[in-house]
């Protein structure tokens, strides 16, 4: 992947995404771009969602609010299901960033809708 990102949990109902923060990553603040903060929630939240649905999702809409700059050594993105339904399971991640530390800082939240598609027909 173009960002680097690892899949660092998946257990059933969970998904974790993390990516060391480099800067071709960032903006002309200095701080993450958004755009690379939704790939992240939107990843997760994906994985999140299929890790109960299967492998045949797809996000069907996501929002995302972001709380403050991210600025640190890693972020990580961790999705949980908040309901998961026969055609659509809803997501919630929260996006943090990880400083030389070990601090972790909540950046952003997301929640997203995502679409179980029927399976591939061979």
């Amino acid at each position: 992947m173009l960002v680097g990102a690892r899949l660092t949990a998946f257990e059933e109902g969970g998904a974790t995404l993390e990516f060391d923060i480099r800067g071709d990553l960032l903006q002309q603040h200095g701080t993450v771009h958004g755009g690379v903060l939704g790939y992240a929630a939107d990843n997760s939240l994906s994985f999140a969602a299929g890790s109960v649905a299967g492998p045949a999702v797809t996000t069907a809409g996501f929002s995302i609010d972001f709380l403050r700059p991210a600025r640190g050594e890693l972020l990580r993105a961790r999705a949980r299901v908040v309901r998961a339904g026969r055609t659509r399971v809803v997501c919630r991640c929260d996006l943090s960033t990880v400083d030389a530390d070990g601090a972790e800082t909540l950046c952003a939240v997301a929640q997203g809708s995502i679409a179980v598609l029927e399976p591939l027909k061979a």
